[in-house]
């Protein structure tokens, strides 16, 4: 099924910059809370629970998770400790499968040759995807007097591959006759080890300019540049690095003060914002039954307005196999982190809410786990 939802995402996009919900619970809890929080805007209670979770894997998500976290979930239920160490989304599934972690987050769903060890960790149950952060992947570039770059995918595979070294080359010109490109050789710099972020974006250049880059996507790194650790990693090499670029979460781009590229999708050039990300998102079809519910993009999509490179991070989780108490305060966080004001606030640190579709499926298969 389609998950359409422009209307949705429209209302969402007029909401703004709402900070992060969780002030003003009432102590209907297992654990314990505390009156207000960092946010002044929303005013969800939080059903808490006593106990430690431990989860690991995307970057990406990473500040999300801490927003979420820090300034909204912990800050009421104090009884409760919420550790994820962003170790990249391979890392992430490797530590949940083999039972080191709680949960895990990944930019991709998990794959089929990694159910069997999902099942045995889940103590004979299923393992559930549930999408909880969309996060725009930008094509962040450092170029003096260069602010409103455009690309395409062809152009952008050409970039990545190596193939086009130089910012005046004739094919960023063509897409951007008004600026003033420098001869400025072009750095990348790419994910090292197993991304979601990379798997997601090379995707996007597969789909959408399969001629220009025919590897198909891909967790590790198949073009040129060079590699650096992480999310931060690829964004502070590229604020050094005047005639830099590289592919990296939105919020990681604004982090470092870095110029985003807009994408020309074959509609016309898209500027990456919360509702253009959101347009791409509420395309996606369901590839998982009942309650796992991983998504495909459509990476080569050409509806007007829509900003194409997107991803989408998963908790991975058991539906049924942790312990009550670890049950309960997962149940209870999962709950708190996809209700709409929660999603929205994400706005503003460089994320995108779930379309309403994907939320309310994502919020009943949260209640089912077990």
């Amino acid at each position: 099924m389609t998950f359409s939802t422009a209307s949705r995402l429209l209302g969402l996009a007029a909401v703004g910059v709402l900070a992060l919900a969780g002030c003003g619970s009432d102590d209907n809890t297992a654990g314990s809370t505390t009156e207000g929080s960092a946010s002044s805007s929303a005013s969800t209670a939080i059903d808490c629970a006593p106990g430690t979770l431990n989860g690991e894997g995307s970057s990406a998500q990473k500040n999300a998770i801490d927003q979420v976290t820090q300034a909204g979930y912990q800050a009421q239920c104090t009884d409760a400790t919420i550790n994820y160490n962003a170790t990249g989304s391979g890392a992430g599934r490797k530590q949940f499968t083999s039972g080191q972690v709680d949960w895990a987050g990944s930019d991709s769903a998990l794959k089929e040759e990694e159910v069997a060890a999902a099942t045995a960790r889940c103590e004979g149950n299923q393992a559930w995807n549930l999408p909880m952060v969309a996060g725009p992947i930008a094509i962040a570039y450092n170029v003096d007097g260069v602010d409103d770059l455009v690309l395409d995918a062809a152009t952008a595979a050409k970039i990545f591959s190596g193939t086009i070294t130089t910012w005046n080359d004739p094919a960023i010109a063509a897409l951007n006759p008004d600026a003033t490109l420098p001869s400025t050789a072009i750095s990348v710099f790419f994910r090292t080890g197993t991304s979601g972020t990379t798997e997601n974006f090379t995707k996007y250049l597969h789909a959408a300019a399969p001629e220009a880059w025919t590897a198909e996507g891909n967790q590790e790194w198949a073009g040129k540049g060079e590699g650096r650790e992480g999310s931060a990693g690829v964004a502070q090499a590229v604020a050094g690095a005047p005639g830099g670029i590289t592919y990296v979460e939105w919020s990681y781009a604004q982090d470092n003060n870095l110029a985003v590229a807009q994408i020309d999708n074959g509609s016309g050039a898209v500027e990456l914002t919360g509702e253009s990300a959101g347009k791409t998102v509420a395309t996606a079809t369901q590839t998982g039954t009942g309650n796992d519910l991983s998504l495909k993009i459509d990476y080569a999509t050409k509806e007007a307005g829509a900003y194409p490179i997107v991803l989408v991070t998963y908790e991975i989780v058991c539906s049924k196999g942790l312990d009550a108490e670890k049950t309960a305060l997962l149940k209870s966080f999962l709950t708190y982190f996809a209700e709409d004001e929660t999603q929205e606030g994400l706005q503003e640190i460089g994320y995108a809410p779930l379309p309403a579709e994907v939320s309310e499926k994502v919020r009943t298969a949260i209640e089912a786990i077990a």
